[in-house]
């Protein structure tokens, strides 16, 4: 058979398994909106903040729900997923199959990659309905961040799915990075109110990279280069480590 048919059938498997994860729906999906919901709600999150630039803190909080669905798709949705295939010796099993374990590997991106883009917008949609925050005023900076932020992201994923050898590792090991990698997007904090050591510290990580990028095409400005020559560094290098340390066994 075909493998490019064989391929499609494991997306397709993919998608229904990721479908009927209401764990990974939720948190991937809906809780990066529903955070910005709750957030939005709070009448004081409504006015200008001097230490924001004059923005709201609502206006400052969407770039940060678009990029929590990206974080958590990654270091929550697939090392354990992944894990769990090593684990279970589903991976050994389709190596002496036609369909290629690699395919299974990037079904389990092109998914991760669907939910946590439909999360961005899905931010996007209720900042601008429910909060009147403006759009992405350089559209085209907005989206090369965000891609480059989802790379990095998914190849961080596939690193600490090649680390972990079991899935109790891999929700540990994600669990952990989780709440770092929260803190540099300005989940507790946006990067706008950081101290300025703190801010060109958290600038060298890629969520911290990725969300003055997001922050920067949505004032209307492109992107800085340094900016988003972190993430592509990031991406690569995470790409790299996971290739070098992945086993299918």
């Amino acid at each position: 058979m075909n493998t490019d048919v064989l391929d499609t059938a494991v997306l397709k498997t993919e998608i229904r398994l990721f479908g009927r994860e209401p764990g990974s729906v939720f948190w991937i999906l809906l809780f990066p909106t529903l955070l910005l919901a709750i957030m939005g709600s709070v009448p004081s999150f409504r006015e200008a903040d001097p230490d924001l630039g004059g923005l709201r803190p609502v206006d400052a909080y969407v770039p940060v729900a678009v990029l929590l669905g990206l974080i958590v798709g990654g270091l929550q949705g697939m090392p354990p997923t992944i894990a769990g295939y090593r684990e279970n010796g589903i991976l050994r099993r389709m190596s002496t199959t036609p369909v290629r374990p690699a395919a299974l590997l990037t079904a389990q991106m092109l998914v991760l990659g669907a939910g946590a883009l439909l999360s961005a917008l899905a931010a996007l949609a209720v900042g601008r309905l429910a909060f009147d925050v403006t759009l992405p005023r350089q559209p085209l900076g907005y989206l090369l961040a965000l891609l480059l932020a989802l790379f990095a992201s998914l190849a961080l994923g596939a690193l600490l799915s090649a680390l972990a050898r079991t899935t109790k590792i891999a929700t540990a090991i994600g669990s952990t990075a989780l709440f770092p990698a929260m803190f540099c997007a300005g989940v507790w904090l946006p990067v706008e109110a950081m101290p300025d050591v703190l801010g060109d510290i958290v600038g060298w990580t890629p969520f911290g990279a990725a969300a003055q990028a997001l922050n920067d095409a949505a004032a209307g400005d492109w992107p800085g280069w340094t900016h988003l020559g972190v993430l592509a560094v990031w991406t690569v290098l995470l790409t790299a480590a996971a290739a070098r340390w992945f086993r299918w066994e």
